[in-house]
């Protein structure tokens, strides 16, 4: 699965929207509840570090079991450092990859679909993380 960048966050206006107490059930529907639990700014609960944050658009399917689709909108903040099985933005081979980081027992970039194989790290390779995905966006309907 290949990224495009797409803009750096920078400081947005705030922009509030409604939030709802009531949750939504996603089994048995429950009645609905008009009370406002408070405002909401998607900016706020997305972006925690303006400055450090970027967004890409993801092609291809190699990252579809982890909820990643062609077309959906990633939150990468490059001020993370990169752990054990957080999903990333890497720089290798000379293009950018969004892939499932393991560094145990070997570096890997792993693709979470059963049809892609893991790329293995060589020793000494050039491999460089750009960034942490903190959310994934993507449309219901377009």
């Amino acid at each position: 699965m290949r990224v495009s960048y797409v803009s750096e966050s920078g400081d947005f206006p705030e922009m509030p929207l409604p939030l709802y107490l009531e949750r939504v059930a996603a089994g048995f529907p429950s009645p609905a509840q008009d009370y406002v639990e408070q405002a909401l700014d998607l900016n706020q609960l997305l972006v925690k570090r303006p400055a450090s944050t970027f967004f890409v658009r993801a092609e291809g399917d190699s990252m579809i079991e982890a909820g990643i689709f062609p077309d959906d909108l990633l939150v990468v903040d490059r001020s993370l450092n990169a752990a054990d099985g957080d999903t990333v933005i890497a720089g290798f081979n000379g293009e950018l990859t969004v892939k499932q980081l393991q560094l145990h027992p070997t570096p890997r970039l792993v693709p979470c679909n059963c049809n892609y194989s893991p790329i293995v790290i060589p020793e000494g390779a050039d491999l460089e993380i750009l960034g942490v995905v903190t959310n994934v966006i993507h449309h219901m309907r377009k």
